[in-house]
C-alpha cells in the first residue's frame, strides 16, 4: 500500500490545526471504531467487511457502525466510573444518552451492556420499551413533556422523570396521584456552569431553556449585592428564594412524588474535567442546603454527559477513567467538607459511546476547484484580488439531510478516501452535498488526494451521534440505512428509506369528477 506522494505545500486557505498528511493512507485510529482498517489493497473495512461490499449491498450514503465497539464503549463508561466511586458510594449508574442515536437494536445493546437509558420524548421512550428495556432502568427528559408523555412514564414504573420546571413538578405529581402511584422524580438544576470542549466559565445567571436555577430571585428594581453587579452564587436553598429551592420543597411536600435527587448537564463535546467537578461542587452545596432546611439527604444525584470525542486531528479527548478519577476525587473531599453522605452518582454519556463506532459512507460525484482570495506565503495582505488559492470542491450522493451538525453548529468532521489507495499528492478540499443550499457542508476543511472523483467511495468518521437522528427529507432525500456490522457480517438495524415511504405520507388528492364536454358547435372553426 502506497499512500506516500510527495507532499505539497500546506495551503494558506486550511485552518491551523488541519495538518498536510505525510501518509495519506494512514487512519488516526481515535477518529475510528477499533475494528476499521486499511487493506494492503488500500480498502477500508469494519470488522473484515470491506466498504466496497457494503456500497455494492447496501448503497450509499449509508451509516456503518461497529457493534463491537459500541459494547466496548458503553462497558468502559460502565466499568471506568464504577470503580472510581465504588468506595464512595458503591459504584455510578450509567445512562446511555438515547438522543444521540437511538433504535431497538442498539436499545438491545444497552440493556445486555448492563446500561440505563435516557428518553427524551414519547417516541424515544417507546422505542427502549419496544426493545425490553425494563421501566426502572429508564430516564425521562425534557423541557415541555406533554401529560401524555409524564402518563406513560408513570404507567411503565420509569426509574426517574426528570423534572425541568416549577409548574412541571406539580404535573408530575398529579397525574402520578391520578394513576394511584408514585413518581420517582429528579429535579434538572442550572449551576452556573457552562463547559464546551477545553473551556469553560462559570456565571451567576442561566439563560437557556433547561433547568432551574440555584440563583435566588429578585424583585422588580432589586439590585445585586455585590460591587460589579453579579449575583453571588450560593447553595441556592437559603430562604427557599431559588427556583431550584422551591422546586425541592414542591416536590418534598407532594404525595405523587419520590424526590430521588438532583440532575444537571452543563454542556457538549468536552474534553478536561473541571466543569463536572465544579458542577459536582456547587450541586453538592446544593443537596448540604436541602439537609439543613429540610432534614433530608437526597439519595441521588446526576452529573449528566457532555463527554467529548475525536472529530479531528485536534481533538484530544480524555480517557473515561481519567474524568471519573477526577471527578470521583471532588465529590469525595466535597462530601466530606460538608459533611454530606455521598449520593449515588449516576452519569448520561451518549456522543461518548456511539459516535465513534460509526462512520458514514458517501460516493463522491462531481467535483471541481475554485480560486478564493487569500493571503500568500504567510502575508498579511488579505484578500488580495492579485493573490488566489485553490479549493476543491468533491460533491456526495449525500448531505445537510443526513449530517446537519456542520450547518447547524459550524461542526469540523474529516473524510479519507476508503475504496483504494490514496496515492496522489493532497490537495486542500471541501466535502459538500448535493441538496440547493450553500451551506450543504459535510467536510469543510480536509486533505484528500488529488484524484479523487466520481465513484470514488469516502467516509467520514464520527457520525454515530446526532446525525442519522438529525437526518431530514430535505429536497426529497430519502433518510439512509445503518448497518451494523460483527463479527465479519453486516445487517441492516434502520432500513433505509424509499420514495415510496415519502408517497405514503403524502395525502393525495381524491380525482375530480369528471365534467362532460360541452356540446360544440359544427360551424365554430375553434373546434372544426
Amino acid at each position: 500500500m502506497a499512500g506516500r506522494a510527495a507532499p505539497r505545500d500546506a495551503s494558506p486557505l486550511a485552518p491551523d490545526w488541519l495538518s498536510l498528511p505525510a501518509d495519506q493512507a494512514r487512519l488516526d485510529a481515535k477518529l475510528w471504531a477499533e475494528d476499521v482498517e486499511r487493506g494492503t489493497d488500500g480498502v477500508l473495512s469494519i470488522d473484515g467487511v470491506s466498504v466496497a461490499e457494503l456500497a455494492e449491498e447496501f448503497g450509499t450514503p449509508l451509516f456503518v457502525m461497529s457493534e463491537r465497539d459500541f459494547r466496548a464503549r458503553a462497558a468502559t463508561f460502565r466499568d471506568a466510573f464504577d470503580d472510581a466511586f465504588r468506595d464512595l458510594c458503591g459504584g455510578v449508574d450509567v445512562f446511555y444518552a438515547g438522543k444521540s442515536f437511538l433504535c431497538t437494536e442498539v436499545a438491545h445493546w444497552v440493556r445486555e451492556e448492563g446500561l440505563g437509558l435516557d428518553t427524551c420524548s414519547g417516541g424515544e421512550l417507546a422505542v427502549a420499551l419496544r426493545a425490553g428495556m425494563p421501566g426502572h432502568r429508564l430516564g425521562l427528559h425534557g423541557n415541555n413533556k406533554s401529560a401524555a408523555e409524564i402518563t406513560r412514564a408513570i404507567d411503565a414504573g420509569l426509574g426517574r422523570i426528570v423534572v425541568d420546571s416549577l409548574q412541571e413538578v406539580a404535573l408530575v405529581g398529579d397525574l402520578a396521584v391520578r394513576r394511584g402511584r408514585t413518581a420517582n422524580v429528579m429535579i434538572r438544576l442550572t449551576p452556573g456552569v457552562h463547559a464546551h470542549t477545553h473551556e469553560f466559565i462559570a456565571t451567576a445567571h442561566e439563560d437557556q431553556k433547561f433547568g432551574l436555577s440555584l440563583t435566588a430571585e429578585q424583585g422588580p428594581g432589586q439590585l445585586d449585592d455585590s460591587e460589579d453587579g453579579a449575583q453571588v452564587q450560593g447553595d441556592g436553598i437559603d430562604g427557599d428564594s431559588s427556583p431550584a429551592a422551591r422546586a425541592v420543597a414542591d416536590a418534598l411536600a407532594h404525595p405523587g412524588i419520590n424526590l430521588l435527587g438532583v440532575h444537571c448537564h452543563i454542556g457538549s463535546q468536552i474534553f478536561e474535567p473541571e466543569g463536572f467537578e465544579l458542577a459536582a461542587q456547587r450541586l453538592l452545596g446544593f443537596l448540604a442546603g436541602v439537609r439543613d432546611r429540610h432534614g433530608v439527604e437526597l439519595p441521588e444525584l446526576d452529573l449528566g454527559g457532555g463527554y467529548g470525542i475525536a472529530y479531528t486531528e485536534a481533538d484530544q479527548p480524555r480517557p473515561a477513567a481519567e474524568i471519573a478519577r477526577a471527578m470521583a476525587a471532588v465529590v469525595g473531599s466535597t462530601c466530606t467538607e460538608l459533611g454530606l453522605r455521598v449520593p449515588r452518582i449516576s452519569i448520561e454519556p451518549g456522543r461518548a459511546i456511539v459516535g465513534p463506532t460509526t462512520f458514514t459512507l458517501y460516493t463522491a460525484g462531481t467535483t471541481k476547484t475554485v480560486r478564493v482570495d487569500a493571503a500568500a506565503n504567510g502575508s498579511e495582505v488579505l484578500h488580495d484580488t492579485s493573490v488566489t488559492q485553490p479549493r476543491r470542491y468533491v460533491s456526495v450522493d449525500g448531505g445537510m439531510s443526513d449530517n446537519a451538525r456542520p450547518v447547524l453548529y459550524g461542526a469540523d468532521y474529516s473524510a479519507v478516501l476508503a475504496s483504494r489507495t490514496p496515492d496522489a499528492a493532497p490537495v486542500l478540499s471541501r466535502v459538500v452535498g448535493k441538496h440547493c443550499e450553500s451551506g450543504d457542508i459535510v467536510v469543510r476543511d480536509v486533505y484528500l488526494p488529488e484524484d479523487t472523483g466520481a465513484g470514488d467511495l469516502l467516509a467520514v468518521p464520527g457520525t454515530g451521534a446526532y446525525c442519522w437522528v438529525l437526518s431530514s427529507n430535505y429536497n426529497y432525500l430519502t433518510r439512509p440505512p445503518v448497518v451494523a456490522v460483527v463479527d465479519g457480517a453486516a445487517r441492516l438495524i434502520v432500513r433505509g428509506e424509499t420514495e415510496e415511504d415519502l408517497f405514503r405520507r403524502d395525502v393525495q388528492r381524491e380525482p375530480a369528477p369528471r365534467t362532460p364536454a360541452p356540446a360544440t358547435d359544427p360551424g365554430d372553426p375553434r373546434t372544426a
